[in-house]
């Protein structure tokens, strides 16, 4: 009875001619593991993390081959501006284009961020001069859109029961794609004078030594575009009767014992503000404070890496950078689909948010010590705390991906993760730029008698982690119910 009282409800609901109906069906009528939606997720949003963070490795020299800063010590300054310009360029658009996947569908702004990265990125790689690499930046951030409609598209393409694998695919994947991104600008960046044999200096890679990386990302984007124009819309376009099929879903969800039931997919009625829902508003601000540390985490790492040992750097080269980072991206990938799924079922999506930051502030305080080892050791090391690192910050951005899209129905999610993509860009353009500046200014005070030098910055890092811990515990951190 109970199984031809849902398909009675299933059916109910269903409309000809209407797109999310189509995919409601086709996740009724299939069985077994979603590996096609896996990997559509999966290499949409890696598309468009990869050319996020793949600058860092380079940056530091890109910076002074443009001749902007007089000192060397004034690298990271500049550095920092480069890095938030397209984290501003987000922010000022994410709630936009939350709007347009909310009225349009999340299909075409998927498209436009995916094409968008083809022709800007490769620009970027070109750029004659600092404020060229800034204006290119900051147009790249104003179309990247995708954050928030591909939450809200994963969440709606997967079954109800994969749905916490469907947020773990796009954290998981922008995650990595944040880190295999500056792999390849280490790898690639500087071809000319890393594989002369390929790249003569008389070439585009030689007279734009920083195109290479770019380029390769662009062109991968290109395929995800052309691959995947033909991906289901999802989002329903009938207008009039949606409160019947967001009660009958209400049933149905009680009818299959969801635990994150009707209750908790929204607070009030269609018209409530989505500013008044605190279990979104709490997770949103959370996220946001563990958003600033891991942008302001990503653009010191570099910088540390490969500023000089006498000032208490690592004196990396830009390929042994890639190699640090390829070894993190594997790893993550490799805890993200055999151990998350598991922790998070056993602790629960708030504690593992919170464990996540509490581990992380021990081992960041290492890193100083990591710059006085040397040779095989100090390689093993920085490995290993970087890939611990890399995996604690994506379980803990995981957790609070998956309390946002709880909190809302699904036609509040693409403005509701508009509303965190625009919270969250903003605090990430502060970190770069914040991180740049207070990394330069610690190299200036190696002799100081409180923190020395590198010690300093990575405090800060740890202020801003502790604070975002702190911020997990009830009451602000709410859970819909």
């Amino acid at each position: 009875m109970a199984e031809e009282h849902m398909e009675t409800l299933l059916k109910k609901n269903y409309h000809e001619n209407c797109p999310g109906c189509k995919v409601d069906q086709m996740k009724q009528l299939r069985r077994g593991f979603p590996l096609r939606e896996l990997c559509t997720i999966w290499i949409i949003v890696l598309c468009t993390a990869l050319p996020i963070s793949s600058l860092f490795p380079f940056l530091y020299f890109m910076i002074r081959d443009l001749k902007i800063a007089e000192k060397e010590e004034d690298i990271g300054y500049y550095s920092g501006f480069v890095g938030c310009s397209f984290m501003l360029g987000r922010a000022l658009t994410s709630v936009a284009w939350g709007m347009v996947a909310d009225r349009y569908g999340r299909k075409p702004v998927i498209l436009l961020a995916t094409g968008s990265v083809v022709i800007l990125n490769s620009l970027f790689g070109l750029s004659l001069n600092f404020w060229m690499a800034i204006i290119t930046r900051f147009c790249l951030g104003s179309f990247s859109g995708l954050l928030g409609p591909i939450k809200a598209y994963a969440m709606e393409i997967f079954p109800d029961e994969y749905q916490a694998l469907a947020l773990s695919a796009v954290s998981t994947s922008w995650g990595i794609g944040l880190i295999i991104g500056p792999a390849l600008g280490g790898f690639l960046a500087q071809p000319a004078e890393k594989y002369p044999g390929i790249f003569p200096k008389e070439s585009i890679f030689g007279k734009f030594p920083y195109f290479l990386p770019c380029f390769v990302i662009s062109l991968f984007a290109l395929g995800v575009t052309i691959i995947f124009f033909r991906i289901p819309e999802t989002l329903h376009n009938h207008k009039f009767d949606d409160a019947s099929h967001d009660e009958s879903n209400e049933t149905l969800e009680a009818a299959t014992h969801d635990p994150a039931g009707s209750d908790g997919k929204a607070e009030g009625d269609e018209g409530s503000s989505l500013l008044k829902n605190w279990p979104l508003i709490s997770s949103i601000i959370v996220y946001c404070i563990f958003s600033l540390h891991d942008m302001g985490y990503t653009e010191v790492f570099s910088l540390w890496a490969n500023s000089p040992r006498s000032y208490g750097g690592l004196g990396y080269s830009t390929t042994q950078v890639g190699s640090v980072l390829s070894i993190s991206g594997f790893g993550l990938l490799v805890f993200q689909i055999s151990l998350y799924s598991y922790v998070e079922r056993c602790l629960g999506t708030i504690k593992v948010t919170r464990l996540a930051g509490a581990l992380a502030i021990p081992l960041l305080s290492c890193y100083p010590l990591i710059a006085k080892l040397s040779g095989f050791t100090l390689s093993l090391v920085l490995n290993c705390a970087s890939v611990a690192k890399n995996v604690l910050s994506v379980c803990a951005i995981t957790g609070l991906l998956i309390l946002q899209n709880q909190a809302v129905k699904q036609r509040q999610r693409g403005v509701a993760n508009g509303i965190a993509m625009t919270a969250m860009s903003l605090f990430q353009a502060v970190g770069p730029s914040a991180a740049g500046v207070l990394f330069s200014w610690s190299e200036k005070r190696r002799d100081a008698a409180f923190l020395p030098g590198t010690q300093m910055i990575f405090f800060m890092l740890n202020v801003v982690l502790a604070i975002g811990v702190a911020s997990t515990f009830k009451p602000f951190l709410a859970e819909a119910r």
